[in-house]
């Protein structure tokens, strides 16, 4: 197994490459931006950011780790790795980024994945510097980067895969930096999705849309993999931590958080939809 940093970056200020010097990237323009002691870098410009603490906050990522370390979703990371690692040229070097990385978990379980014969360069990208700090305390191995999927610092055709989970998937920049026949690997909750909290914690539920993603521009649509399976959380703590790590905890109401506050166990359904997309030849796309 030889797991990489992704290398092949661009200035998020004019799109030029950068190279590592030292403690910093920089581009030919004279732009530098600092590798953190903690082993990140931050390329999310300040006259880009929408607030001045974007993305997750440090409690949601704190939640998501201690979740996701405890393997209750590791079903879905065993199938995203395999989809990532699916008709890879053997003994070749490829590249995969993950656009909305998180704490780092779905990457960390790919580099466990990665057989002996394999050269796979990685990069974690999350616009939460909570996440992006947190997921390079765990594995150096990664290039972790402070960033947005609307301009991602990234050279145009230098990714064989690009995962997009539970995110905010940008298709026209995904396509820009995917190579040609590279994938865009999409995970999305199904129907099911944690139906019993939901259940408890919304008056009612919304009716689920049936009709199928539409295929984005510049990609063709392969085939998608249903990933179902029950998990038992056993303690208030688990059903905390899974509330407070994903949107319902704030758009659930004050009655429907004190019900959920109120259980010590709970049975749960997992539904999620794991769609691949093939990035076809060059075609002109503007920026989403």
């Amino acid at each position: 197994m030889s797991v990489t940093p992704f290398q092949a970056l661009a200035c998020p200020l004019d799109a030029t490459p950068l190279y590592c010097d030292g403690s910093a990237w920089r581009c030919a323009s004279g732009h530098s931006f600092d590798i953190a002691s903690q082993g990140y870098t931050n390329l999310l410009p300040v006259q880009n950011k929408r607030s001045r603490d974007p993305g997750d906050s440090k409690e949601m990522i704190a939640a998501r780790r201690r979740f996701l370390t405890a393997g209750f979703y590791q079903p879905i990371a065993a199938a995203v790795s395999r989809a990532v690692l699916a008709d890879l040229p053997p003994r070749a070097a490829s590249s995969c980024l993950d656009a909305g990385c998180g704490e780092g978990y779905y990457l960390q379980q790919l580099t466990a994945a990665v057989p002996d014969q394999q050269t796979l360069a990685l990069l974690g990208l999350d616009i939460s510097k909570w996440a992006v700090l947190s997921a390079a305390k765990q594995d150096r191995r990664v290039n972790w980067v402070v960033g947005s999927n609307a301009n991602l610092p990234v050279l145009p055709g230098t990714m064989d895969r690009v995962l997009c989970m539970f995110g905010f998937p940008v298709y026209a920049e995904f396509a820009r930096v995917l190579k040609p026949g590279g994938r865009l690997l999409q995970v999305d909750a199904g129907p099911d999705h944690l139906r019993e909290l939901r259940e408890i914690i919304y008056p009612s539920l919304k009716p689920e849309r049936t009709d199928e993603m539409p295929t984005p521009a510049g990609f063709d649509r392969l085939p998608t993999e249903t990933v179902r399976f029950s998990i038992e959380l056993t303690r208030a703590e688990q059903i905390a931590d899974l509330l407070t790590m994903t949107p319902h905890l704030y758009r659930a109401s004050a009655g429907g958080r004190d019900k959920a506050a109120a259980l010590t166990a709970l049975s749960l359904s997992v539904e999620v939809r794991l769609t691949a997309f093939e990035r076809h030849g060059w075609g002109t796309l503007s920026h989403a």
